[in-house]
């Protein structure tokens, strides 16, 4: 019996356009994947390309399950799935104290920036705005000079239009890094992905996991510690102590936009052209930020109703002007690095 694997080479998502014209909300119909062309091959083909599918031939495991690279021994048509980077991905040498020595600090703030400018290409920039939904170290992949690439969009969401955000119950994203308006009530804008961008900052200058149950009970939940530190005008003790030398000002500067990112108010935090901004400009001071939106016990999220804010609001920064452009809804998350989405019943 032949098995087809199918690939699509196109996967879009149909929308309906929400009636309040610019900074509306999106309307959530199901999600519907159209066939630009399809190309079928034979399960052997695919065993022989991947070596029966080996661990020596696994890239790794994105959203829609296992990832292998294969080479097809004959045919002259090339076909490139996603570009082969060979250092892994960011969280392969963070979170190790060993690999960790590879990420000084240059290299640590030239990924900082590169993660930047592709956010906001993907918010600011693209034909239609993406919201990744899944932002985290793990889904950074890094190439040959560790430089930082965007991956695994099994998550993203595309916004047509004008559309500024939009209210769903079908709660997608990694515990730790997930807003608290969109895991508590399903409000999904370019914000989400601000906030998560904002954590792995965080994590990127400390070299150390969102929340670590090794660490003290003052020291596990990283918002909550930075925050902690930013008060008493101690924030340089949460750089990596791994890092030999490094840049005060700039270490100091991310640490600061890490908490601008994550505050709680949805509205104060700021779009990716504004943070790009701040890590560009030489003369661009920082505007203090405010509370983060921390998590509770249990596992849920901390909020309160004025932190649900139209996102489309502007507020002014120091120096600058920004502008970005349903029911209650909580979900417990296990607490690791896994990827996580809400499936509805009977689907």
């Amino acid at each position: 019996m032949r098995f087809l694997s199918k690939l699509c080479a196109c996967l879009l998502k149909r929308f309906k356009r929400g009636g309040g014209g610019r900074g509306g909300a999106a309307d959530d119909p199901e999600d519907e994947v159209i066939d630009s062309f399809d190309i079928f091959f034979e399960l052997r083909a695919l065993q022989i390309a991947t070596n029966f599918f080996s661990e020596i031939n696994k890239l790794g495991h994105g959203g829609f399950g296992p990832v292998y690279k294969g080479l097809m021994p004959n045919g002259p048509e090339k076909m490139l799935i996603y570009e082969y980077l060979p250092n892994k991905s960011l969280d392969y040498f963070l979170f190790d104290k060993e690999k960790s020595a590879s990420l000084d600090w240059p290299t640590r703030f030239r990924i900082v920036t590169g993660i930047t400018r592709g956010l906001q290409y993907l918010h600011e920039e693209a034909p239609l705005r993406i919201i990744h939904r899944d932002i985290k170290a793990s889904n950074i992949l890094l190439d040959e000079h560790l430089n930082p690439k965007i991956s695994d969009f099994g998550l993203a969401r595309l916004f047509p239009g004008d559309d500024t955000h939009v209210n769903t119950f079908r709660i997608s994203g990694t515990h730790g890094y997930m807003a608290p308006e969109y895991a508590m009530h399903g409000y999904l804008s370019v914000k989400t992905d601000v906030f998560s961008y904002g954590v792995l900052v965080l994590e990127i200058v400390s070299g150390r996991k969102n929340n670590d149950t090794k660490l003290s009970s003052e020291k596990r939940d990283l918002l909550n510690y930075t925050w902690m530190l930013y008060q008493a005008g101690r924030t340089l003790e949460l750089v990596d102590p791994s890092i030999a030398k490094y840049n005060t000002d700039e270490a100091a500067m991310c640490i600061q936009l890490g908490l601008l990112c994550c505050q709680q108010s949805v509205a104060e935090r700021p779009d990716m052209n504004a943070v790009h901004l701040m890590l560009s400009s030489d003369s661009f001071t920082l505007p203090r930020p405010g509370k983060p939106g921390i998590q509770g016990r249990g596992g849920r999220w901390t909020t309160t109703s004025t932190a649900l804010t139209n996102t489309n609001a502007s507020s002014t920064l120091t120096g600058a002007t920004k502008a970005s452009g349903g029911s209650s809804f909580v979900e417990e998350y296990s607490r690791n690095s896994i990827s996580v989405s809400s499936i509805d019943e009977g689907r």
